[in-house]
């Protein structure tokens, strides 16, 4: 949830913030100080923040570890990736040793989450082009001597569909994405007239929006984004897609004015900083 509220919130402020702006925001989803506390504590041991002391006020802001992937979520959340296939699979094989178990399950995850799919134990697949990403990995890791990857072409293309069904449960993502349709179309429809209607205030729009996001940033797990020759029919993660998108403007002007009246009232030493780029740019952010 943190790192949601820095995507789309604090990194259009300079990307620093304050913990006690951090509880404040997480109180309305009914966390206390300490839970907070707690979570930017092993969001640090992790390498995703780093703390910044000004008086007796501890500032947290992104590591660059952080930003790269808050930016790589970013544009896989809001349709910023390249849609066109060349054709051609890259492939991951590692042989990583037993003793660096904890180092191989990491490595899995992180292959997961960047879209690849396991052809094998060992061999990993996916056919969009993430050579900058393998590299980042090998050198965050320290896993060059461990691995080796290719780019080629499947001898057999008609049976592309039998590779992806290997490597991917499509059948399993397309459900949750049905899921998600059914759930949120029928908040959108009366989200939306509660706002028309103004029986919804700021703050539950802030929530609203963050939970809205929180929960559609859990597909960048599952759905490795394949492109469109290589779905099955009647795919409907483009629909839950657009469904997302809509929800998100309609909520994000009082929203964003919820985050802006909290940062500044508690974070006036950091809310004069210039605003970079995070998720998207928001509708009502003042200089």
């Amino acid at each position: 949830m943190i790192f949601t509220i820095y995507g789309d919130y604090i990194h259009h402020y300079g990307g620093k913030v304050w913990v006690g702006t951090l509880i404040r925001l997480l109180e309305a989803f009914g966390h206390n100080a300490q839970a907070v506390r707690a979570a930017i504590s092993r969001m640090q041991k992790q390498g995703w923040v780093q703390a910044e002391k000004r008086g007796n006020r501890s500032f947290y802001s992104l590591t660059t570890q952080g930003q790269k992937r808050m930016r790589e979520a970013g544009k896989r959340i809001f349709n910023d990736v390249e849609k066109e296939w060349d054709g051609r699979w890259r492939m991951l094989i590692y042989s990583i040793p037993e003793d660096q178990r904890k180092l191989r399950d990491e490595l899995r995850k992180e292959l997961g989450w960047s879209g690849f799919g396991s052809l094998t134990h060992s061999c990993w697949l996916t056919p969009h082009r993430l050579e900058d990403q393998v590299q980042q990995l090998s050198k965050r890791y320290g896993i060059a001597e461990y691995i080796h990857f290719f780019t080629g072409d499947h001898q057999t293309p008609e049976r592309n569909d039998e590779l992806v069904e290997k490597c991917w449960d499509l059948a399993a993502v397309n459900e949750r994405y049905r899921q998600f349709i059914d759930e949120y179309s029928k908040r959108f429809i009366i989200t939306r007239n509660e706002i028309k209607n103004q029986k919804m205030n700021r703050e539950q729009c802030f929530v609203e929006r963050t939970k809205l996001v929180h929960e559609y940033r859990k597909f960048l797990f599952i759905d490795p984004e394949l492109p469109e020759p290589l779905l099955p029919d009647y795919w409907v993660g483009d629909h839950a897609s657009s469904l997302f998108h809509e929800y998100y403007e309609v909520l994000a002007e009082p929203a964003n004015e919820f985050f802006e009246s909290v940062y500044k009232e508690d974070n006036d030493a950091a809310a004069s900083v210039k605003r970079g780029k995070g998720y998207r740019e928001p509708l009502s952010v003042k200089e």
